[in-house]
């Protein structure tokens, strides 16, 4: 019975996707249930295609750009949520863990939209608020990485055994917890790219037609021909399946 349904969920997750592959080297797809005739032209004309390649250009810069925001901002976090929730409450880094699914990245888009598109602050459209954007949605997945690697090392010992030993704050945290989450941090990050990456809702209402990113660009691609459509979007998922996958292999590493 398990097995039964766990077969049907796989068909259920694989079929779209073994279809896409499909659909990316058939020479025609209209009307019928698979396409006609076997092509590698829709990634040559994707290859070609200046604003597609513009677009991956925007994508990795955007992500590029997160998640080195985020690195500056979620080491610090995490380890003052890590003591934090040690001194006292633990409401700080349960509001932070909870904020990818309270709220959603629509609503994020849409206070960007009211709050960025006036005369004082008029940057809706622009590369840094797309920038500003992806940083503070993706935040709270790399905090919770790095908080859940902070818990599991338990690092306050050596950190109680290095006061000991007259060593300041600021030595501790660069001594003990920086070499201690390298592996973490690099994991974090992977999935903060792939996730930047393959991001539609935030980009598709704060960008304008010069910082488009690869997801606003493949959405307008099903208008025209499918297989092409089908190849970018192949390209797409190559490039987020590679980034979780290896995200995955250092969490494993590191367990």
């Amino acid at each position: 019975m398990v097995r039964g349904i766990s077969l049907i969920y796989g068909l259920y997750l694989l079929l779209p996707i073994a279809l896409l592959l499909v659909g990316s080297f058939g020479g025609n797809w209209t009307n019928t249930l698979l396409p006609t005739g076997i092509t590698g032209q829709w990634y040559l004309d994707l290859w070609l295609d200046s604003s597609f390649r513009k677009a991956f250009a925007s994508s990795l810069v955007v992500a590029m750009s997160a998640c080195a925001i985020n690195t500056v901002l979620a080491l610090p976090l995490a380890y003052a949520l890590y003591h934090g929730a040690r001194r006292s409450s633990s409401l700080a880094a349960r509001i932070v863990s909870a904020m990818p699914i309270a709220v959603p990245a629509i609503t994020l888009a849409f206070g960007y939209m009211i709050v960025f598109n006036t005369d004082l602050a008029p940057w809706l459209g622009s590369m840094p608020l797309l920038i500003a954007a992806h940083a503070i949605l993706t935040l709270p997945y790399l905090t919770n990485t790095l908080l859940a690697d902070l818990r599991h090392l338990d690092l306050g010992r050596l950190e109680q055994a290095a006061a000991t030993l007259g060593a300041s704050g600021w030595q501790q945290f660069t001594g003990i917890v920086l070499p201690s989450l390298r592996q973490s941090l690099i994991s974090g990050l992977v999935m903060v790219a792939a996730i930047s990456v393959g991001e539609f809702g935030v980009s598709n209402l704060l960008t304008s037609f010069q910082n488009r990113t690869y997801p606003v660009v493949l959405l307008q691609a099903f208008y025209g021909a499918t297989g092409f459509a089908c190849a970018a979007t192949v390209i797409l998922l190559v490039l987020a399946s590679a980034s979780a996958l290896l995200s995955s292999s250092l969490v494993k590493q590191r367990a």
